[in-house]
């Protein structure tokens, strides 16, 4: 397939805020790669369009010709490559009520709803289909794995040549050109464990697999890496992390716990950020649900935080079971804040919160991303205050009553 567009399933979109604020959904990082990487990969797709909500379309274009039209929140497997590579242009690739994939001419079709048209071929395997937010870190483990497959087929590991490094079950374990690694230890007998290009695992560091170091990414020194882990593309990462996904350009370079989270880009937590990922009674995990406006259950025993774009953590902060965190706050303060932090907040447990002004955000942002090498664009700043917008109903201190 030469040219695909992946569209945003508009019964997965909300359930996976607050990180589809600021991209599409097949833009989450899971396992190695993102949903839209896997695909292209997996089609070898020459070019690559997304349909999704208008103010990110500019940063994310649709293509202008006919494409392939996959469901953004599909990861992909075997039978479902070999289910679309069957499809002819006259079908619509179908499991119940939800459209998987089928081909259209220009983005207005899809939009126009043409799917009437189209013959329905019934897809009955199973599919991972994302559709809340924890599903991100549950799931990175398999993905991991199939992303490991795919990404070490017919290649061969650079190895290291540290005399000081112990891996154990080193056929899983691959270490791409540029990447250093130093006195420390790999563990791939549960998962395998992927080391990206001009990475940097320092010394002292432990790592159990599954677990994904992405291109230009750190571990900090004695860094404790658990199962079912990705540290994204250019992030640094220390302390104690287990089962947590950094989409990339992230630091939580210092001591502390993460667990059972998902961390978008350009977050910072300071020294000591302590993250729970279990309530004390044992009992199933809430967490925000924007599309009900409240707190909806996990059903999970373990569920971190949720920890969206460009939010920063002060020293030695702390965050409850479940916490979720929109864009753009600043979070800081002794105690824990509350369970549901909103978008652009500036506060904590102790001191309250205030709204983190459109201006100085940007500020900060400009300066984060140019510390990365990246910039702080039109089109970055165009989404992002589009989210200060309709993010504002939940910043409920500036309602006046």
């Amino acid at each position: 397939m030469d040219h695909i567009v992946l569209f945003d399933d508009p019964k997965s979109r909300g359930n996976l805020l607050p990180f589809t604020f600021t991209r599409p959904i097949a833009e989450i990082r899971i396992g190695i790669f993102k949903i839209s990487e896997k695909w292209q990969n997996s089609l070898h797709a020459k070019d690559l369009g997304f349909v999704t909500q208008n103010y990110l379309q500019a940063k994310y274009p649709p293509l202008n010709q006919k494409a392939l039209y996959i469901n953004g929140a599909l990861c992909p497997d075997e039978a479902l490559l070999d289910a679309i590579n069957a499809l002819h242009e006259n079908e619509a690739l179908w499991q119940n009520d939800t459209l998987l994939a089928t081909f259209f001419d220009k983005p207005e079709d899809f939009h126009n709803d043409h799917l009437p048209t189209k013959k329905s071929v019934e897809f009955e395997e199973n599919i991972r289909l994302l559709s809340r937010n924890w599903q991100i870190f549950l799931w990175n483990g398999d993905e991991i794995k199939k992303d490991f497959s795919l990404i070490s087929k017919r290649r061969v590991s650079w190895g290291t040549d540290d005399p000081h490094t112990h891996m154990y079950n080193e056929p899983s374990i691959f270490i791409e050109k540029g990447a250093k690694v130093r006195a420390a230890i790999l563990n791939a007998t549960n998962g395998p464990i992927y080391i990206g290009k001009n990475t940097e695992v320092s010394e002292g560091s432990m790592i159990r697999g599954p677990f994904a170091l992405c291109e230009g990414a750190i571990l900090s020194m004695g860094a404790k890496i658990r199962e079912n882990t990705t540290v994204g593309p250019y992030c640094k990462v220390g302390g104690e992390v287990s089962n947590t996904v950094f989409f990339g350009h992230s630091n939580k370079s210092h001591d502390g716990y993460i667990g059972n989270s998902v961390v978008g880009e350009w977050c910072n937590f300071g020294a000591n950020t302590v993250v729970s990922n279990m309530k004390n009674n044992l009992m199933p995990v809430k967490v925000w649900d924007y599309t009900k406006g409240g707190y909806g259950d996990t059903g999970l025993q373990f569920c971190g935080s949720m920890v969206a774009d460009h939010t920063k953590l002060g020293i030695g902060t702390t965050l409850n079971t479940g916490t979720v965190i929109g864009v753009g706050s600043n979070v800081f303060g002794e105690g824990f804040p509350r369970k549901f932090v909103s978008s652009f907040a500036w506060g904590g447990g102790s001191v309250g919160f205030s709204t983190f002004k459109l201006m100085k955000f940007e500020e900060t942002a400009q300066k984060v991303m140019a510390l990365k090498g990246k910039e702080f664009d039109e089109n970055e700043r165009a989404i992002l205050q589009k989210v200060f917008e309709i993010t504002r109903p939940y910043r409920i201190w500036d309602k006046e009553f």
